[in-house]
């Protein structure tokens, strides 16, 4: 659990971090910091366009972050590094991991951030895809809130292409949600967790523009649907 020694390390990687957004990307602009717990286990839950999604994101909060990332980042010169020294832990997205989910687990309980991509990939067309039921789970063991994250404009940064182009990168948003908890069941089943799933990406989706939603955007429709009905 190497997340539990590197502090230091991880400051010094977010500074780094903050001076290349602010060199090659327009922002990050960031709303709903205030929805994110100054203390405290969560799990934050983002939308997945382009492998610097884990770097932006911790660079986006004053809060310690750690992520689960695949384990191919981990064998990448240079990103393994930057991953290593910001404490970030790999899962194995072939099967069910469960290692990867016992250390994301015991991120939670000890009080971290948890971040967590559960598309498990990043996004070719910049759509939403199906969510993989490992996010529910950490949840359900945990209890700890989930705060749905959107991020916007990184689907456009193309390496190594843009350290040659300082100040003229893509507009970055990045959006944290209101924390919410899974639907609440007597029993983890495997249903229940997909239903969890789908309810955690539909969290995401609503933070997105219509055109980011992808598989999730009728489920957006039809809650607001079901919202409207009640008001």
């Amino acid at each position: 659990m190497i997340w539990r020694v590197v502090p230091v390390s991880y400051w010094a990687v977010v500074a780094l971090i903050r001076l290349c957004t602010f060199l090659y990307v327009k922002g990050p602009y960031v709303t709903g910091r205030e929805n994110v717990p100054p203390t405290g286990g969560a799990i934050l839950v983002s939308n997945h366009l382009n492998n610097a999604d884990p770097c932006i994101i911790p660079g986006a909060l004053n809060r310690r972050i750690i992520t689960m990332a695949k384990k191919e980042m981990f064998k990448w010169p240079g990103v393994s590094l930057v991953f290593r020294f910001i404490g970030a832990f790999p899962v194995d997205r072939q099967g069910a991991d469960l290692s990867a989910i016992r250390e994301a687990q015991a991120v939670v309980h000890d009080q971290h951030l948890l971040l967590m991509f559960p598309e498990g990939t990043r996004s070719k067309d910049r759509k939403m895809h199906q969510g993989f039921a490992g996010t529910a789970l950490v949840a359900y063991r945990t209890g700890a809130p989930i705060i749905p994250i959107a991020i916007t404009g990184t689907e456009h940064l193309k390496w190594p292409l843009l350290f040659f182009r300082p100040f003229i990168g893509p507009r970055v948003t990045i959006t944290f949600g209101k924390p919410f908890y899974p639907p609440k069941v007597e029993r983890i089943t495997t249903a229940a967790a997909r239903t969890a799933t789908d309810d955690i990406m539909r969290h995401v989706a609503e933070l997105l523009p219509e055109s980011y939603r992808g598989e999730y955007a009728a489920a957006v429709a039809q809650h607001a649907l079901g919202e409207g009905a009640r008001v």
